[in-house]
């Protein structure tokens, strides 16, 4: 026969030992204040005032990351245009001629070149005339 448990033993919610947060939570905090290192006065100082800050922190960098980029497209069409209009022609035009010759250099690579080395660029603007 089965030895029945009494109650107490089997809901031992009561007799649970208090589990302090103490070693987790300054870990934690750790990490938010080295994250947080730059940052002004209570931004990096206080806990609630650092994770905001790094929230907003991530936003702007995620958008950064994307403004980064339309940036330098911007720049590449500048010193692409720049370069083919000494030669005669727009940029629309060029990259129009560039299609219809099946030369598939992206943008970032011919503004390279038109900078580095002109010759190789004016074989190119050539190449589509």
């Amino acid at each position: 026969m089965q030895k029945k448990l009494k109650k107490e033993w089997v809901n031992n919610e009561k007799n649970m030992p208090r589990v302090k947060t103490g070693p987790v939570r300054s870990r934690k905090h750790k990490k938010v204040k080295t994250q947080a290192k730059g940052f002004k006065h209570a931004r990096r100082k206080r806990i609630k005032s650092a994770k905001e800050a790094l929230l907003h922190a991530g936003q702007y960098a995620f958008v950064g990351r994307k403004l980064k980029k339309r940036d330098l497209r911007k720049l590449w069409i500048i010193r692409l245009n720049a370069a083919v209009r000494e030669k005669g022609i727009n940029y629309s035009g060029f990259i129009n001629k560039l299609k219809k010759a099946n030369i598939e250099i992206d943008r970032k690579i011919l503004a390279d070149i038109a900078v580095t080395d002109p010759k190789t660029f004016e074989k190119i603007v050539n190449e589509i005339k």
